[in-house]
C-alpha cells in the first residue's frame, strides 16, 4: 500500500506548504472583497460608479453584472483577482511538474530509480490537479460563509457550477505548462504556455466583449467557454467542458510525447 502513487505523494508532501500560502491567498481575497458588498453594491451605488465609467473599459472588465450579487462575486473573485492568483499557481506548479526538474537534473534522477516516463507525468499531473482542485473547494466553502452575511443572493447550484469553471479554466493554463514542458523539457516554455494561454483566453474574450462585430472571438476564447453564460447567474452550461475537453487532449499529447523523446542530461 505504501508503494501506490508515490510520485503522487511526494508532490502533495513536498508542496504543502505551497499550498497553504495560496488558500490563505484565497482566503484573504475573498474575506477582502466580498463583504464589502453590501456598503456600496446592494444599495445600488456600486452600479452608480460603473456607469460612469467608459463602456468599452466595462466591457473589458467583465464588470457589466457587477452590480448584483452574484455578479461581484464573479467580477471580483472568479473573474478577475481569483482568476489572476490561481493562474500564477497553476502555471507554477504546472512548470515543476516536468520542465523544472529536467533543468535542474532531478529529472534524470527520479527516472533513475525505475519509475517509468508515463508514471512520472501522470502523477505529477494529478498532483498538479488535485492542488487545483483544492483550491476551487475553497473557495465554494468561503463564497458560502459570506453568502448571507454578505447578502450576495449566490445560488449553491449555480456557484457549483462557477467554481467548475474556475477549475477547468486555471487548470488549462496548468496543463498547457505540464504538456509543453513535458515536450520540450525547456522551463521557459512551459511558463510561456502556461501564462500565454491565460492571457491569450482573458485578452481575446475583452476583445469580443467590445462589439457584436467582435463576438465571434468568444467562441474562440477559453474564458468565454467558461464565463460567457454566466453560470453564477443561470447555471450549468454545455461550453464549461470545452476547458476540459482541451485539457485531455493537452494532456494526452504530453504523456505520449513525453514516454518517447531524449531526456535532457
Amino acid at each position: 500500500m505504501n508503494r501506490m502513487l508515490p510520485l503522487f505523494r511526494r508532490s502533495i508532501l513536498d508542496g504543502w506548504r505551497g499550498l497553504v500560502g495560496w488558500t490563505i491567498g484565497i482566503l484573504a481575497a475573498l474575506f477582502l472583497y466580498l463583504p464589502l458588498y453590501p456598503s456600496f453594491g446592494g444599495n445600488g451605488q456600486m452600479q452608480q460608479i460603473i456607469d460612469t465609467l467608459p463602456p468599452e473599459l466595462v466591457r473589458s472588465l467583465n464588470y457589466d453584472q457587477i452590480g448584483s450579487g452574484p455578479g461581484y462575486a464573479q467580477a471580483t473573485f472568479y473573474g478577475l483577482i481569483g482568476f489572476v492568483l490561481i493562474t500564477i499557481a497553476a502555471v507554477g506548479w504546472g512548470t515543476e511538474a516536468i520542465a523544472n526538474d529536467e533543468e535542474n537534473g532531478q529529472l534524470e534522477l527520479t527516472l533513475a530509480h525505475g519509475v517509468l516516463r508515463g508514471q512520472v507525468f501522470a502523477e505529477r499531473a494529478a498532483a498538479v490537479l488535485v492542488k487545483l482542485v483544492w483550491l476551487a473547494v475553497v473557495s465554494v466553502a468561503v463564497v458560502m460563509v459570506l453568502n448571507e452575511p454578505a447578502e450576495l443572493g449566490i445560488e449553491f447550484d449555480h456557484l457549483v457550477a462557477t467554481a467548475v469553471a474556475f477549475l477547468g479554466l486555471v487548470s488549462l493554463a496548468a496543463t498547457a505548462a505540464i504538456g509543453v514542458g513535458a515536450v520540450t523539457g525547456r522551463r521557459s516554455w512551459a511558463v510561456g504556455a502556461g501564462a500565454g494561454i491565460a492571457v491569450y483566453a482573458y485578452a481575446l474574450n475583452a476583445l469580443g466583449n467590445q462589439s457584436d462585430d467582435l463576438g465571434w472571438l468568444h467562441d474562440w476564447s477559453p474564458y468565454s467557454w467558461a464565463y460567457g453564460d454566466s453560470p453564477i447567474l443561470n447555471g450549468w452550461s454545455g461550453t464549461i467542458w470545452l476547458n476540459y475537453a482541451v485539457i485531455a487532449a493537452l494532456l494526452l499529447v504530453g504523456w505520449l510525447v513525453f514516454r518517447r523523446r531524449d531526456v535532457a542530461v
